[in-house]
């Protein structure tokens, strides 16, 4: 054994790691646990320095517009590449139809996305994604 991890077992950890936790928004929200994924996974952490910055979904979403991002989603997938849901792969960042219309973020799992809600973890099936980035 090589002792690397491979994708798919990195972001097994890291979803056991926080799948119990409860939406705190600056620490445990879609954006901060969408780049916490991906960061697990490529080393990129988009969040570096935003983490605890904001403590309501209002301020996230302000923060993103004062840094030049058009939401919270284009933030998230800054620098990834968009493609069809259909070739979303293990790791790839989807967005998906949060509460009160606000979009959300999800972790594609296979056929099924991992996505948070109030009181943690769940999942849906990929067809309920708008867009899809690859991570």
């Amino acid at each position: 054994m090589s002792g690397v991890l491979t994708r798919r077992e990195i972001l097994r950890d890291f979803l056991a790691a926080h799948a119990r936790a409860a939406i705190r928004p600056g620490k445990h929200d879609c954006i901060t646990w969408s780049s916490g994924a991906r960061a697990a996974m490529t080393g990129v952490d988009v969040m570096d320095g935003w983490r605890g910055s904001y403590s309501t979904i209002e301020e996230g979403l302000q923060l993103c517009l004062q840094h030049g991002f058009e939401s919270h989603v284009a933030f998230v997938t800054q620098g990834l590449e968009e493609i069809p849901i259909a070739y979303a792969q293990v790791g790839d960042l989807v967005e998906m139809e949060g509460v009160d219309g606000l979009a959300a973020m999800g972790i594609v799992g296979g056929a099924l996305v991992h996505v948070l809600h109030l009181r943690g973890g769940g999942i849906v099936p990929l067809t309920d994604a708008k867009r899809a980035w690859r991570v």
